[in-house]
């Protein structure tokens, strides 16, 4: 049964360590004590990460930028006591090893064998385990409370099923736990309630978004890492997520987004400066600029022949030209167009007031 137990557990870790995007959720793992440990950069998605690192589960951590080939340190050095021995094809981020003791060795907590995770600091999880000799007086059996299958199968469980302790449930899948959460091995070998079961956890359907498309199917609820996809209608720029993932706990990974509307811009008769290019702004496709952009107009000086730049950005639709700025005539703009605001030199920094 241990070995049985050990097996599941290693590959429920396995099947934790992959991608957010793909499984939806980061389940806390309970591969030996991860506590003060450095964790990686947090992270919500792979574009918040670097070229070369990505947005996975590391335990504890969460979701944290790790670069998933860097391995930790293999082999380790080898012990009297024990057999180590890796239970996946390489020694990098999220590889699982065994630390197994000798015959007539066992680890601290009753065990025989405990198994660690390569995290995203490129360092085993836990600390070192140490097996010691198994105290003679011992029995070599205990008697124990039966768990069945389908329970190992739903639940990581904490403590031993032996006469007159108790063990903590929780549940795989991080859902919440519906009966209780602990039980008691009473003296006859049953267990003092019923095993609880997981509650089955879904995310309700998301708001539309204006301008915008929701590509999924369409239904009332979603199971635990279903991804909806977010995509804006034309001229409209998307502002927020482009997916998001149902989690856990019954929420989203991120609120829906926004799709934003492109700028007019308010000057024509007067250069503005665009990306770092000064333009006309009849020169600018339909004379808008996206969500986002910022735009610089020139202002002139109240006592010098020099101009002043100041810049405004388009947020939805709207872009409101500095209060300094004025819209040179027609007659201006096609008799002295060498004499424009925007032609003339600009304005030294100590003339700026």
């Amino acid at each position: 049964m241990m070995d049985f137990a050990l097996l599941l557990l290693a590959l429920w870790a396995v099947a934790g360590s992959v991608s957010p995007q793909a499984a939806g959720s980061c389940p806390e793992r309970l591969l030996g004590d991860e506590r003060g440990r450095t964790c990686p950069r947090p992270c919500k998605t792979d574009g918040d990460c670097g070229n070369k690192r990505q947005c996975l589960c590391d335990g504890q951590c969460g979701l944290s930028c790790v670069a998933p080939g860097r391995p930790c340190p293999w082999p380790l050095p080898p012990s009297d006591n024990s057999e180590t021995r890796l239970l996946s094809p390489t020694h990098s981020f999220s590889a699982l090893l065994e630390v197994r003791c000798n015959p007539g060795f066992t680890l601290p907590n009753g065990l025989d064998a405990t198994i660690r995770r390569c995290q995203g600091d490129r360092q085993w999880s836990g600390d070192e385990p140490i097996c010691t000799a198994t105290q003679p007086s011992s029995p070599p059996f205990a008697q124990t409370c039966p768990v069945p299958d389908e329970v190992i199968d739903t639940f990581s469980i904490q403590g031993n099923a032996a006469v007159g302790t108790s063990i903590h449930y929780s549940c795989l899948s991080g859902a919440d736990i519906v009966g209780s959460s602990e039980n008691f091995c009473q003296d006859n070998q049953t267990w003092q309630y019923p095993h609880p079961i997981c509650k089955q956890v879904y995310c309700l359907s998301p708001r539309e978004v204006d301008q915008g498309y929701v590509v999924a199917v369409q239904k009332t609820e979603y199971e635990v890492g279903f991804d909806i996809h977010y995509l804006c209608k034309k001229n409209f720029l998307l502002d927020g997520p482009q997916k998001v993932t149902c989690l856990s706990n019954g929420s989203w990974s991120a609120p829906p987004p926004f799709c934003r509307a492109r700028c007019l811009i308010p000057a024509g008769r007067s250069r503005v400066t665009i990306g770092g290019v000064k333009r006309w702004p009849f020169d600018v496709t339909d004379a808008m600029v996206p969500h986002g952009e910022n735009v610089t107009f020139y202002c002139n000086h109240p006592r010098k022949q020099c101009n002043l730049a100041a810049t405004q950005t388009c947020f939805d639709g709207k872009l409101q030209p500095p209060a300094c700025y004025l819209e040179p005539t027609w007659l201006q703009y096609k008799l002295f167009p060498h004499r424009l605001v925007s032609e003339i030199g600009e304005c030294e920094p100590g003339d700026v007031e």
